[in-house]
């Protein structure tokens, strides 16, 4: 069997959206298409398959960040509801377009070091 993968470096590559192998090369060709391979070392990044679990990982950290916030900008602010459910919405989305490539290039750079799906 080949050598040991560092799966820490890995992950962090891959949260920087980095090729998890150089961390030089990008590992995504749009904003989550991965590419066939990286174009610095040449590793094939094709084989990744991490279906929707970057979803749902991206799902629970802005649920875990918004929820806490309509608490405490009702106890201090005491606005109109609506104005906080349209603020609270768009603040979700952002989050939500920000985390998930960098949550995606973290189940990558997983992926990568433990050899899965045909890395």
């Amino acid at each position: 069997m080949d050598e040991e993968r560092e799966t820490r470096q890995a992950i962090f590559r891959g949260l920087m959206l980095r090729c998890p192998s150089c961390g030089k090369g990008k590992v995504f060709s749009g904003y989550l298409k991965v590419k066939d391979e990286c174009a610095s070392c040449c590793q094939e990044l094709k084989h990744a398959s991490v279906d929707d679990g970057p979803a749902y990982f991206t799902l629970m950290v802005v649920v875990a960040l918004i929820f806490p916030m309509f608490g405490v900008i009702y106890s201090l602010f005491e606005p109109e509801p609506i104005w906080v459910a349209l603020s609270m919405m768009a603040l979700s989305t952002i989050l939500a377009l920000v985390i998930l490539p960098r949550v995606k290039g973290v189940f990558i750079g997983f992926q990568w070091a433990k050899r899965l799906h045909g890395f």
